[in-house]
């Protein structure tokens, strides 16, 4: 990919991030990069393709990035998850206009293709990150992990909509705080809830 389509992409992010991926316009993109109209066309046709391209982008390079965190360091499996929570979140600007549901109303086809990434990523990534927990003896070891995997990824979807949960009532950030901290109390153990207690600063038996 030529440096000129990865500023591209890379610009329009930004834009479709702040300002939702319905308003922004070709025009207003091409102002940003300070080139012509013609040249932007010149690499993508149309905006949906664009869309398309840098949200494909994006979803890759947070997967890639949410692999490196899984491959690294961390103290223990629920740490994991709130430093991959606040990767995530600071990749999406903190979703405020939530993109995802964005692209789901608007472009569908789009949405379809980042949600396919995103469920096959998610769902190997979740069940590592529970098998790590249980073989630590920080989650219960009599739960299904595939079940968990895939209940982790419906909430996670259903919280980005904002027809259920509107940012007036629900500010994003707290409201995926409350989420990660509701997935993890259904299944850790005792020493699980230590770690989680501390993380959280509550004291929930």
């Amino acid at each position: 990919m030529s440096e000129t389509k990865i500023n591209i992409i890379e610009t329009s992010l930004d834009l479709f991030l702040t300002l939702g991926f319905k308003s922004v316009t070709m025009d207003e993109i091409a102002s940003r990069l300070g080139m012509s109209k013609k040249t932007l066309y010149a690499h993508f046709k149309t905006k949906a393709q664009l869309v398309e391209e840098s949200s494909l982008h994006l979803c890759n390079h947070i997967c890639s990035g949410v692999d490196d965190i899984i491959e690294g360091e961390t103290e223990n499996a629920i740490e994991e998850l709130y430093t991959i929570k606040r990767y995530v979140m600071e990749h999406l600007k903190g979703d405020e206009s939530s993109p995802i549901y964005q692209l789901h109303k608007y472009y569908p086809e789009v949405h379809k293709k980042i949600t396919e990434v995103q469920f096959d990523h998610m769902e190997n990534c979740i069940k590592k990150n529970v098998t790590r927990g249980i073989k630590k003896g920080l989650y219960r070891d009599n739960i299904d992990v595939d079940f968990i995997a895939r209940i982790y990824y419906v909430g996670i979807q259903g919280i980005k909509n904002l027809n259920i949960f509107p940012t007036s009532k629900h500010p994003t950030a707290a409201l995926h705080d409350q989420y990660l901290e509701y997935h993890l109390r259904g299944i850790v153990t005792p020493l699980g809830r230590k770690i989680l207690n501390k993380i959280t600063n509550t004291n929930h038996d």
